[in-house]
């Protein structure tokens, strides 16, 4: 299975520092029913990522694993995480191409697609915007350097839009997750 190291990710940061770069995302939260635009946000994330919910379609894009599983006692897990690095080499934020994909390991060991989560490098980010990134109407928290991942400090938002989160959508961890496969279906309801 293909590993990504970060360094890879911030060498080709160097190479897209030319490139022009501007925030996009999906729809604004101008109308009557913001709700309803996050509603119509994520059901657009999960079209964009059904095919990865083979795990061979999401290397063939260019997504590769991350270190291990992520899991906190008490507060769930995260999954495994499989990230793009040309997607988190540059400081764009598209709803509909996630830098990250997190995954769940069945008893059977076949992986699952449990949610995405977005990543923007503080610094890159912070050199063309007054503000952290925003998306779904939500502000990306800041994990700082040092971190668990031995990368420099970045941006992120999670959304778990292929598994229930009782925390909520766009919290980092989901107690549904577990880095211990289990028996059962997951609930694949957005919301």
């Amino acid at each position: 299975m293909n590993t990504l190291s970060f360094g890879s990710a911030l060498c080709a940061l160097s190479f897209c520092a030319g490139a022009a770069l501007a925030h996009g995302g999906g729809p604004s939260h101008d109308g009557d029913d913001p709700g309803h635009d996050v509603f119509t946000q994520v059901f657009q994330v999960r079209k964009a990522t059904a095919a990865f919910q083979r795990l061979d379609n999401a290397l063939a894009a260019g997504y590769a694993r991350f270190q291990g599983c992520v899991e906190e006692p008490g507060e769930g897990g995260m999954g495994t995480h499989f990230v793009h690095g040309d997607l988190v080499a540059d400081t764009v934020i598209d709803a509909l191409r996630p830098e990250a994909l997190m995954f769940e390991t069945s008893h059977n060991g076949k992986m699952r697609l449990v949610g995405v989560e977005y990543i923007v490098f503080q610094e890159a980010w912070d050199a063309e915007n007054a503000a952290p990134p925003t998306l779904f109407g939500e502000t990306f928290a800041l994990v700082p350097s040092p971190n668990r991942y031995g990368i420099p400090a970045f941006y992120e938002l999670h959304a778990w839009v292929w598994q229930h989160n009782p925390y909520g959508m766009f919290e980092d961890w989901n107690p549904r997750v577990s880095c211990t496969p289990r028996h059962g279906g997951l609930l694949r309801q957005p919301f």
